[in-house]
Parts: C-alpha cells; structure tokens; sequence
C-alpha cells in the first residue's frame, strides 16, 4: 500500500526532467552540472534542462 504509492510519486516527479538531471542555477547565479563539485550540495535553485539554457539565464560556470 503505502511503500507503493510513494514509489509511484518519485517517478512522477522524475519524468518531466527527461531521464537526465537537471542542471540547477543557484540563487547566486552559478549553474551546476551533475556531477560537478557542490551539485549534490545545491539545494536552493532553479533547473534547467540544458548547461546553455543555464547560461543564457544570466547564470555562469562554478570556478571549480
């Protein structure tokens, strides 16, 4: 009952940002890939689904 519905809900919210993560624009404008340094620490963002539509948003690369 309940282990399946929850189940079910993740993989609602999963599909709309294609089977890729998406990539987050954090509140100080600096567009995080998966994969890269604080991506997993990213909490507070915005998500895209390309590094350039990141970047057109008036985001930037993180420095490392």
């Amino acid at each position: 009952g309940i282990r399946f519905k929850s189940i079910s809900m993740l993989s609602l919210v999963s599909e709309p940002t294609s089977t890729e993560s998406p990539i987050k624009k954090s509140t100080s404008s600096i567009c995080h890939a998966p994969g890269t340094t604080y991506y997993a620490k990213t909490k507070n963002y915005t998500p895209y689904n390309t590094i350039d539509d990141c970047l057109n948003s008036g985001g930037r690369l993180p420095k490392r």
